[in-house]
């Protein structure tokens, strides 16, 4: 699907609603603040459906120039660590050049990598999801307990929800 499938999707009543006050909740303190597990990981998963692979890196990274350098090496990290572990390849990204994670751009297209290959790899790397009975998210639980986390998933939903509600 397009961003004008998802602005059609997005473009008004209830949802929308939904959509405004929490883009609202993103932007309001911390871009982890208000905004709880399970709804970071819906609304990221709803959203990110219906983007391009260019939407994608665009809205992550709009999202992760709000996190501190500390915080993108954190989630470089994690990515990294979370990617070995479900045999994600990586590419040019698995490097032990932490810096490099400390730059939005780069970091962005770390999630593009991770994401042409397995499209819902995302959710379930920061989600904690993948394996265990039943599969699915495994519960929320797994990175998201880290803020950094939950601040990728919701601050991605959010920055391509903004563009949509612009059009």
């Amino acid at each position: 699907m397009s961003m004008d499938m998802l602005q059609n999707l997005l473009g008004g009543g209830q949802k929308r609603k939904e959509y405004e006050d929490f883009v609202g909740r993103y932007d309001q303190g911390e871009p982890w603040e208000g905004i709880d597990d399970d709804e970071a990981v819906s609304r990221h998963d709803e959203i990110a459906s219906h983007l391009s692979e260019d939407d994608y890196e665009l809205s992550a990274r709009e999202a992760f120039e709000r996190l501190s350098p500390q915080q993108r090496k954190e989630l470089g990290r994690m990515m990294r660590q979370q990617g070995k572990q479900r045999q994600v390849d990586l590419g040019e990204f698995d490097s032990d050049d932490e810096e490099r994670y400390s730059d939005p751009q780069h970091l962005a297209r770390m999630t593009r990598q991770v994401r042409k290959q397995k499209p819902d790899m995302m959710s379930q790397l920061l989600g904690g999801g993948g394996g265990g009975c039943g599969g699915g998210r495994g519960g929320v639980g797994g990175m998201l307990s880290n803020p950094v986390a939950k601040a990728a998933l919701a601050g991605v939903a959010a920055m391509a929800a903004k563009r949509i509600f612009k059009k």
